[in-house]
């Protein structure tokens, strides 16, 4: 991995790179954590949603989709292809977008093995995990909301930024799902 990782904004169904990203993300994510591709077109329209296609060199290796909120980026997803894992570029990625920023993600409850090796994996790059009970709803129908684990980088997130996150969620990221009145993310 002698190459570094360049963030290529992905704007249009257009771009170099948007049928890969694509596929990826579909392949990815399971229906009730992904938008459709209209409210995701809508959301590249949003100054504080960024999608990029991650490139080593001449070659496409995955996908961080992301926003800026008022003090944090909200890493809502990162894969990288298949047939790449394993050779520490989701490490990379992190390690140049995490650079001196206030980062927050959310990961599936560490209840099987995949979900524990991402946690450590998160923990290794110095995330950490919040006791915080959260609760994400879907994106799309039928509308299943599902519990989450919130992690923050570089320090964990405490109660008012937590809930401030799932404001933000709520007020600017759910507009672009199948919500008529976006729900809100709980904070218990």
């Amino acid at each position: 991995m002698t190459e570094s990782m360049q963030f290529i904004p992905l704007t249009t169904p257009a771009d170099r790179d948007w049928t890969a990203a694509w596929e990826l993300y579909l392949q990815a994510f399971p229906p009730k954590e992904r938008r459709a591709e209209a409210d995701h077109l809508r959301a590249l329209e949003d100054p504080h949603f960024h999608a990029d296609a991650i490139r080593r060199g001449d070659e496409f290796v995955g996908i961080l989709f992301w926003w800026q909120g008022p003090a944090f980026r909200y890493v809502e997803y990162l894969a990288i292809r298949p047939d790449l894992r394993g050779q520490h570029l989701g490490s990379a990625i992190f390690g140049a977008f995490c650079r001196g920023e206030r980062v927050i993600l959310e990961i599936d409850p560490p209840e099987d093995e995949i979900s524990v090796r991402r946690l450590g994996f998160y923990r290794r790059l110095g995330f950490h995990d919040s006791p915080l009970k959260y609760v994400h709803p879907s994106y799309s129908r039928p509308f299943e909301p599902h519990r989450l684990v919130l992690m923050g980088y570089p320090a964990p997130l405490g109660t008012e930024e937590a809930r401030r996150f799932a404001d933000f969620v709520r007020s600017r990221v759910l507009r672009y799902t199948e919500h008529d009145q976006p729900a809100l993310p709980r904070i218990p």
